[in-house]
């Protein structure tokens, strides 16, 4: 069994184990990948902003190097006040407002969509102070959620991103074990007294790094 690893903003600036870069091609794109006794993808290479990102290319170059298992790392912004920033969560279900990518243009297929409670338990034994359970709701980007916005997601939801609900997706339809681990970067847009920003969200990140590479050497020891 191969554990992939999806990182993303969070993993910006933090200690990464050291792996060998490798390009694989897919039936949707080619994509640039790190090797060792883990399988790395970084979701943003090159700059890429959310809305850009090609999902199938992506999850499908994991598949091609062996992966059957991911945990995805995914800055997110607090839609509850009891989940302040800085706080870890573990979700365990998710839901869209943007589209979601399928790799079944051309047929009609039906794949339950889902995230893996065997995975997501183990993640949970890893990381223990991570929350476990919430909704995590993806929106398009790249703009950040109008205060409105984040007054209706909050009905349903109790994270914000622009990313997993698009990666779980794919990675069940190609049959690979998915889980996540979200950092909560800020209180979503409104909720707060901080102006959400990519600028801030990035500032957190750097002082969250070492904290974030830990819990990165952690997975690897435990799950890889």
């Amino acid at each position: 069994m191969t554990l992939g690893i999806i990182g993303g903003t969070s993993l910006l600036f933090s200690k990464l184990p050291p792996l060998q870069e490798r390009r694989v091609a897919t039936p949707f794109g080619s994509v640039d990948i790190l090797c060792g006794d883990i399988v790395m993808l970084m979701r943003h290479q090159n700059g890429i902003p959310p809305h850009r990102i090609n999902y199938r290319a992506h999850l499908s170059a994991l598949a091609i190097a062996g992966v059957d298992r991911i945990v995805a790392f995914g800055s997110s912004g607090s839609l509850k006040k009891a989940i302040p920033p800085g706080s870890l969560v573990i979700p365990d279900d998710y839901l869209s407002v943007a589209d979601i990518p399928s790799i079944h243009d051309n047929a009609i297929v039906h794949v339950p969509p889902g995230i893996s409670a065997s995975l997501m338990d183990a993640l949970g034994s890893v990381v223990p102070d991570a929350r476990r359970g919430g909704i995590y709701v993806q929106t398009k980007g790249p703009r950040l959620e109008t205060v409105a916005e984040v007054k209706t997601l909050a009905r349903f939801a109790d994270i914000v991103g622009m990313t997993l609900a698009s990666e779980a997706t794919v990675a069940c339809e190609l049959d690979l074990e998915f889980a996540a681990i979200c950092t909560v970067d800020n209180y979503a847009n409104g909720m707060g007294s901080t102006r959400v920003s990519y600028e801030h969200i990035l500032t957190v990140s750097r002082q969250n790094s070492d904290r974030t590479g830990r819990i990165v050497s952690d997975i690897i020891r435990h799950l890889g």
